[in-house]
């Protein structure tokens, strides 16, 4: 499956634990992102070389454009981070917060992997303060 194919993702049942079945492990490449609409939010889902997946805000607060799916995948300093195509300010992967900007962040969700598949909790695990 192409990444452009894997822009929305289809609505499975939900379970007790409210998570999302998005797509499959190996529909991302390493150091990419993928855009997917979940309940109505659109998230960036970003595998990085390492293999681990994050899921984060597709918006860009800078740009004011949902596109941080595209962005540059990379770390700073070991963390994961996400630069957005536009303006290129970075983002850690885990927290959402900027690293160009201390007053900006973006929300982040839970994400795990279960028997091939990456599922993303509902609602955000952490938010702009």
């Amino acid at each position: 499956m192409s990444l452009s194919t894997l822009s929305l993702a289809r609505e499975p049942a939900r379970s007790a634990a409210e998570w999302t079945d998005v797509c499959g492990y190996d529909d991302l490449a390493p150091d990419t992102g993928a855009a997917a609409l979940i309940a109505g939010e659109q998230i960036a889902l970003v595998r990085t070389r390492g293999g681990a997946v994050y899921a984060i805000s597709n918006y860009d607060p800078f740009s004011k454009a949902f596109v941080l799916a595209r962005g540059i995948v990379g770390d700073k300093g070991g963390i994961p981070r996400l630069a957005s195509p536009i303006y290129k300010q970075g983002f850690d992967l885990r927290t959402g917060a900027c690293f160009d900007d201390p007053n900006v962040c973006v929300p982040v969700y839970r994400v795990k992997i279960s028997r091939g598949r990456v599922l993303v909790g509902r609602g955000a695990a952490g938010s702009p303060p």
